[in-house]
């Protein structure tokens, strides 16, 4: 296992100067390579832009409780997979510190966090949800790849009455998934933007729980539209 507080990770380096940074957080069960590999296979080539580097960090190994306590690398613990579970606040919170390590990191390279984008796709994207929407909601915006977040979310919570400008969230999901995954998606996206987030729902008719090409073309340009190129202020 991992040190704790430190994340493995593999990075697609700019092909020129590092002006801004993606933190892209796999599923569950996954690694940082594994989703750098997928999408590669996808793309035929690697998640690449001239000024982004893009980091897939991989989450500790734990035990999980929806595979019986089972050891796997996932972000954080579930009590079951389901919309109206409680959220397993302790490890998800956990999570949160230890990945703000990673976010301080490219701070320290002179990145701005309003030139970092956080998502990933179903566990990774309700972790970065929960990253950017309780603790970094100065990040350019968030995005979440066949992901929800529970009904009762400590996300929603914590959003009622803010006041603050929110990170632009952008999901995708596939009408095909099981467990009515995209309904949950389409409730997050909404409950989130009854709260004041500008947020983007992409629907993908024949599509499971997994990435297409179409996906991730239509990610990349709104990663550009969100980061364009441009000198990131040295802090």
């Amino acid at each position: 296992m991992a040190a704790p507080g430190f994340l493995s990770r593999c990075v697609v380096a700019p092909a020129g100067k590092h002006t801004a940074s993606v933190i892209f957080l796999h599923g569950s069960g996954d690694s940082g390579p594994g989703i750098k590999s997928w999408i590669k296979e996808i793309l035929k080539k690697d998640l690449a832009f001239k000024h982004i580097k893009v980091i897939f960090p991989t989450a500790p190994v734990r035990p999980y409780t929806p595979m019986m306590g089972g050891l796997s690398n996932v972000w954080f613990d579930r009590y079951k997979i389901s919309f109206d579970s409680p959220e397993h606040l302790d490890s998800v919170d956990s999570m949160c510190h230890i990945l703000t390590d990673l976010i301080k990191e490219e701070v320290a390279l002179g990145i701005p966090k309003d030139r970092m984008l956080l998502g990933g796709f179903s566990m990774g994207g309700a972790m970065a949800m929960h990253l950017a929407y309780r603790y970094h909601r100065d990040v350019a915006g968030v995005f979440a790849l066949s992901s929800f977040l529970n009904d009762d979310s400590v996300v929603y919570k914590g959003l009622e009455g803010s006041q603050q400008s929110l990170p632009e969230l952008f999901q995708c999901h596939g009408q095909a998934d099981e467990l009515v995954f995209h309904q949950w998606g389409e409730r997050t996206c909404a409950l989130l933007k009854g709260l004041g987030v500008l947020s983007t729902f992409h629907s993908f008719p024949k599509l499971f729980h997994e990435l297409n090409l179409q996906e991730i073309e239509l990610l990349k340009s709104w990663i550009l539209n969100k980061l364009p190129e441009g000198t990131a202020e040295m802090q």
